[in-house]
């Protein structure tokens, strides 16, 4: 750029290299934070807002008040207790002190001050030997900054370390961002035209834009992020309409026959189709005759028979001569469903395989050359599907069990391998039917709604602390009787960051101090793969009366005599990893109950 730079045209388009107090070096490490382009600054949003309007000095705090309170560090001290470390700051501003302290992340948080810092801190003001904020919310003030411009909603940027070493954090990011603001030549412009906005009640882009930056209240926000996160949304719809066109356009497979592995499969199964199964089935087969590709989500709960389907479907397509993939996400999901599906292969004659991630070469090969011959007609796998020396003779229907836990493009690899394989993509996690149609418009989705007949609802309860004692002698009544229990920790080790119920400490007292009378196993995911399978085979054969486990049987766990899970620190977990982890129990005939223990 010449030294005429004050006439230099800014748009979205323009480099943030050019952008005053950037330069070279920290364009470098913005360009590694996905930032290149004016566009990129502005569509990299705040994570959260600092609200320092609320300005009080600390004489005027009372106990129970939200607010602000901006001082200087006065000192710092760590100080171990019996239990554990905790961290204090103590501010002053002159009108009083107020002490900071932090129970948690002591490690982390101890280094953030020093003597003399000015910082504005946020929370619910407490009162003991004195006025107090546990884990405050909290934002150091750089040297120069002036304590009245905070009297404002501060955009909180998403850092790394390497824009913290440039400065490029706290004011020093907001300031580019309101230089970029101020340079732009012209109004972002908008994709949609003022009548659409009318219609919508939708904020022009611009404002939006300025508005999530630099909200002058935060009643601001909800119009600006209402107007953002609709953008994403249609984008996101329109993609996956674009998807479906493009499917729909292509020539896919047809299958036209039922085959004679379809016929004698069904009329061996040791039970009866629920009427939902059958309803999804007559979904797939019309897509298998179908010339266009099957893009299919299966939905269903834990139990409801995804699997039979599945089976059923790729009997269908082995009976028209092709091959079938099925992929899973762990090892353990996948020797489950290897299982399963070899139990219904062997009733037919359907020759199936297994392959995982660090098999022998002889084992390998043993799998592969069939596979490349056309003589194994259905393998099950892990991304060891997706190497590049897994070829098919005609691979026809490829199977993805959890595919969120697949990206898009090693779904893609996989049915790369065929000449439009048809895709059954399956799930137990519920989705609601607004997130199908925004996040799967381009799969047609069915439905397993209903249970097998004999399967009782699993009952959830949610408890303290303090009911562990009834929850433990419930549990020793069911083992008593012959039921096996699961007892599930979010962490391995104890951690003096996080104050969350360790699985190694865990185990130790439940085996030898609640539970003595009883066999303990214990899994998690650090183990080596033959020290948990043997744990997992003695749970299963109920020679182990109660597994203490991380989440590593979330998924591919079938133990059908199991009755209880207890699932300590359950506000830890997301709701699809709760769905799965119940999903462990009420696999059988007996009432199951499934216990989140709450410690916050």
């Amino acid at each position: 750029m010449n030294d005429n730079h004050q006439y230099y045209r800014t748009t979205t388009e323009s480099e943030v290299m050019y952008l005053k107090g950037v330069g070279p070096q920290r364009a470098k490490i913005l360009a590694a934070a996905g930032i290149e382009t004016l566009e990129d600054l502005l569509y990299y949003y705040p994570r959260r807002y600092l609200d320092r309007t609320g300005i009080k000095a600390i004489r005027d705090l009372r106990v129970g008040d939200e607010a602000v309170v901006i001082g200087r560090v006065e000192n710092t001290a760590t100080i171990p207790t019996r239990r554990k470390v905790i961290f204090t700051m103590t501010l002053t501003d002159g009108t009083g002190h107020l002490t900071c302290q932090w129970f948690h992340g002591i490690s982390w948080i101890s280094d953030k001050f020093s003597i003399g810092d000015t910082v504005a801190v946020f929370g619910k003001i407490d009162f003991y030997n004195g006025l107090k904020l546990t884990h405050p919310d909290f934002d150091i003030l750089e040297p120069g900054e002036d304590p009245v411009n905070t009297g404002k909603i501060l955009a909180q940027y998403p850092s790394t370390a390497e824009l913290k070493a440039v400065g490029l954090t706290g004011s020093g990011f907001r300031r580019i961002v309101a230089t970029a603001l101020e340079r732009l030549s012209e109004p972002v412009q908008d994709h949609f035209p003022p009548r659409f906005l009318r219609q919508n009640g939708l904020m022009p882009l611009d404002t939006a834009l300025r508005v999530i930056h630099q909200p002058q209240t935060l009643e601001d926000l909800q119009p600006a992020t209402f107007r953002l996160k609709f953008d994403e949304h249609f984008f996101i719809q329109l993609l996956m309409a674009l998807r479906r066109k493009a499917r729909l356009d292509d020539q896919g497979r047809v299958f036209l026959e039922k085959g004679p592995f379809l016929k004698r499969m069904y009329a061996k199964l040791p039970f009866q189709l629920t009427k939902a199964q059958i309803n999804v089935l007559r979904e797939i087969h019309a897509d298998l005759k179908s010339p266009h590709q099957m893009n299919r989500l299966l939905q269903g709960d834990v139990g409801s028979g995804k699997t039979v389907v599945a089976m059923l479907t790729a009997a269908t397509v082995i009976g028209n001569g092709a091959q079938v993939a099925v992929m899973a996400p762990t090892e353990i999901l996948a020797n489950q469903h290897f299982r399963s599906f070899q139990k219904y292969c062997d009733l037919v004659g359907i020759r199936a395989a297994l392959l995982k991630g660090g098999m022998k070469a002889a084992d390998r090969s043993q799998i592969l050359e069939p596979l490349a011959s056309g003589e194994l007609q259905l393998v099950v796998g892990t991304h060891a599907l997706i190497q590049e020396d897994v070829k098919f003779k005609d691979l026809g229907l490829v199977i993805v069990d959890e595919q969120h836990r697949f990206g898009v493009l090693q779904r893609k690899e996989l049915i790369g391998k065929g000449l439009a394989p048809e895709l059954l993509a399956m799930t137990a996690t519920p989705i609601p039917r607004t997130l199908a149609i925004t996040y799967h418009g381009d799969l047609d989705i069915s439905v397993i709604d209903e249970l097998p007949g004999g399967r009782l609802p699993v009952k959830t309860t949610v408890v303290e602390p303090k009911r562990l004692v009834k929850v433990y002698s419930f549990m020793r009544s069911e083992m008593a009787a012959g039921r096996q229990c699961f007892v599930i920790y979010p962490i391995i080790e104890d951690s003096e960051k996080l104050d969350l119920e360790a699985a190694d400490l865990g185990y130790l007292q439940l085996k030898e101090k609640i539970f003595p009378d009883f066999e303990v196993g214990y899994v998690h995911g650090k183990m080596k793969p033959v020290e948990r399978d043997k744990q997992m085979k003695a749970f299963e054969l109920n020679k182990l009366q109660l597994l203490v486990a991380t989440t590593v049987v979330e998924v591919g766990i079938d133990i059908p005599n199991a009755s209880v899970m207890v699932i300590e620190n359950a506000e830890r977990f997301g709701l699809s990893q709760l769905h799965q982890l119940r999903g462990r129990i009420g696999r059988g005939t007996y009432r199951s109950h499934c216990v989140l223990v709450q410690r916050k």
